[in-house]
């Protein structure tokens, strides 16, 4: 899957819009609930559509102005450049972290990913289906300022 491209909605000629893929992205990044995580590949398995590197692309380009810090690295690692912001949400989610130990690098906690991975279940989409493909849309007021993209890949 890491060799796939995004879908075709999302070249330069659809500039000023969201393309109807990372409308769904931030849709499943609007749904998981605080205090909980996915990472970018659940992203890309409960749409359907897409892997992790799609998933990251989607949240680096539109992902300010949904709770980019609950879609995730896969090794709970925080978002390189952001860690401090992300930290923040978390800890105010009360996201599960597990603490770094003095020796680490920067002494910044990961997050527990067994206790923070959250499945997709629990929230219904639009249509009232709990897992996989739900597209409420109607989002193109979530666009961030183009000045402003929440992180780099």
């Amino acid at each position: 899957m890491s060799q796939q491209r995004l879908p075709s909605d999302t070249g330069p000629e659809h500039a000023g819009t969201l393309p109807e893929y990372a409308e769904r992205v931030l849709d499943v990044a609007e749904r998981i609930p605080p205090g909980r995580v996915m990472t970018y590949g659940d992203v890309a398995e409960w749409l359907e559509e897409g892997g992790p590197r799609q998933v990251g692309r989607v949240m680096a380009l539109y992902g300010g102005a949904v709770p980019w810090w609950r879609v995730v690295r896969a090794d709970g690692a925080l978002l390189p450049g952001h860690e401090l912001r992300a930290l923040d949400h978390y800890r105010a989610e009360g996201t599960p972290l597990k603490e770094a130990s003095r020796a680490a690098d920067g002494h910044l906690p990961r997050l527990e990913m067994k206790r923070a991975r959250w499945d997709g279940g629990g929230h219904a989409d639009a249509d009232g289906h709990a897992r996989g493909g739900g597209h409420a849309g109607g989002h193109l007021s979530r666009l961030p300022p183009s000045d402003v993209p929440p992180y780099d890949l």
